[in-house]
Parts: structure tokens; C-alpha cells; sequence
């Protein structure tokens, strides 16, 4: 284990919940996800995650990057220890094509420089971030952002995208709706939800699903059986359970649990659109 300082929650200010669903800082692993505790594990994980983020980092030698980590839809061991402290913002769904100007799905699975992005707005935004430390680049943030979006096309689109997202999630403590029933109730077509979360999250509704499911799992997984676990997170069964566990996170429940992990590898080098 490498000693790390903890992860630590902001609060979000309230002019950035339209655009923004969470902030925290603490230990970069090299590709923009902090770490959640104040040790970083030898192989670390990065785990399947349906969010597109802002990070702020700065490596022990001062050198400073902003870069943009898109969803990530399987999960990756590595073993590097280039580490350095971040800020990590998490943008919310429908977020990336307005503030970035590229769509969630043209991200998957890339992490960028914002300033590498093709749009004037994302370079722009590189410029003043690139000098601000923690709470002041949130606080700029908060500053600029509204009236920069505020204009921003779409939102009954957005509206509509954060709703299906919530009736996903398993963070509300029910099992998520089915795809299928979803649509219905929101008086879309399942084609029309999938280009809906293609654009504004990056992967299908399905595979948003799985991934929560997953991640509940991965949360409540040392302290709850797998019986209840399956029943919680929505699977149809056991079964289901590791097998979805094993094709997102490339071993099964049991395994990971216990420390047998796949060989690590290094950390993903940044990617260009």
C-alpha cells in the first residue's frame, strides 16, 4: 500500500447542481480518479463508472494538467505510482456537449487534455483552470459556468435524461427500472433513449444499468450476502449476478473480494479526439 491523503467530499455550490453532481478531492492514480481512502492499493482498480469528469491535477514536482476522463465501461488494474493530488469534478448527465462541446460518447473510455479539446469554450476554460488550486477552482466554477451555459440548448432533453438516469440508478436504495418499462413511463421510444444517453451519459441505458448494479456491489458487497445483493441491485438471480460482476470487472465477486485480481498494467496514456 502507498499512504495517501483521503479523499474528501466538497459541497457542490448550489449555482453548479444544474450542471454538476458532485466535487471531491484527493489522490490522483494517473489517469484522473481519485482514490476514496487514504491508502492507494497495490494493484489499484479503476472501476467501471458512467460519468464524464473534470480533474485538476498536480503531480509532487508542480507540473499541472486538466484533463477530461469519459466514462469508463469496464474495469482496468494497474500498478503505476505516479501519483498526484486532484480536484475532481463530476459532470452531470446531458453536461459534456454544452460545456465541452463534444458528446459523452465521443469520450468513452478516453481520458484528455481539456485544452485539447476542439471547441474554443473547453480551451478557454483550460486557461483559467489550469493556475487555480481545490476550492478556488470550484468556486470559478461556480462563477462562470451558468451564464456561459445558461443559453445552452436542449434542456427539456437534459430534464428528461436526469430523470431516466435517477430511475437507473440503484443509489436510491429501490431496484432499477427496466429499460423497457422506462421508456413507457417517460413517453419516449426505447431508440429515442438510447440516443439520449448515448450523447449526454456515453453508453446505452442497458450498460448505464449494469454498471450501477455493479458499483452497488462493489459498495456493499464486504458486509452483505450475495443472495441479497442480487435482490437489491435488480438481477434476476445469483447467477446473473456473477456473471455481470465478471464481464464488467473481468473476475467474479468472489475473487475480487479476496484479492486475486488480473495482472495489472500500466496506466492508460492521455488519448486525442
Amino acid at each position: 500500500m502507498t499512504n495517501a491523503p483521503a479523499a474528501r467530499t466538497l459541497p457542490t455550490p448550489d449555482a453548479l447542481r444544474p450542471w454538476i453532481t458532485g466535487v471531491d478531492t484527493g489522490i490522483d492514480t494517473g489517469t484522473g480518479i481519485a482514490t476514496s481512502g487514504g491508502e492507494v492499493p497495490e494493484p489499484f482498480t479503476h472501476v467501471p463508472d458512467a460519468t464524464t469528469k473534470l480533474v485538476l491535477r498536480i503531480e509532487e514536482g508542480g507540473r499541472r494538467d486538466t484533463l477530461v476522463v469519459g466514462p469508463r465501461t469496464r474495469a482496468t488494474y494497474h500498478a503505476s505510482k505516479r501519483l498526484a493530488s486532484c480536484v475532481r469534478v463530476e459532470l452531470g448527465p446531458g453536461t459534456a456537449r454544452p460545456l465541452l462541446g463534444v458528446a459523452a460518447g465521443d469520450l468513452v473510455g478516453r481520458v484528455v487534455r481539456l485544452g485539447d479539446l476542439p471547441g474554443t469554450p473547453a480551451r478557454q476554460l483550460a486557461r483559467e483552470l489550469r493556475w487555480l488550486e481545490g476550492e478556488d477552482a470550484v468556486t470559478h466554477l461556480a462563477e462562470v459556468l451558468p451564464e456561459r451555459l445558461s443559453g445552452a440548448s436542449g434542456r427539456s432533453r437534459r430534464e428528461l435524461l436526469r430523470a431516466a438516469v435517477e430511475e437507473l440508478s440503484t443509489d436510491s436504495g429501490r431496484v432499477p427500472s427496466r429499460v423497457r418499462d422506462l421508456a413507457r413511463r417517460l413517453s419516449v421510444s426505447e431508440r429515442q433513449l438510447r440516443s439520449l444517453f448515448a450523447d449526454g451519459v456515453g453508453v446505452s441505458p442497458k450498460h448505464f444499468a449494469r454498471i450501477g448494479r455493479v458499483r452497488h456491489l462493489l459498495t456493499h458487497g464486504a458486509t452483505t450476502s450475495w443472495a441479497e445483493l442480487a435482490v437489491s441491485a435488480g438481477y434476476y438471480d445469483q447467477s446473473h449476478m456473477t456473471s455481470d460482476f465478471r464481464t464488467l470487472m473481468g473476475v467474479p465477486p468472489t475473487s475480487f473480494f479476496t484479492g486475486h485480481l488480473p495482472d495489472a498494467r500500466p496506466c492508460q496514456a492521455l488519448s486525442r479526439l
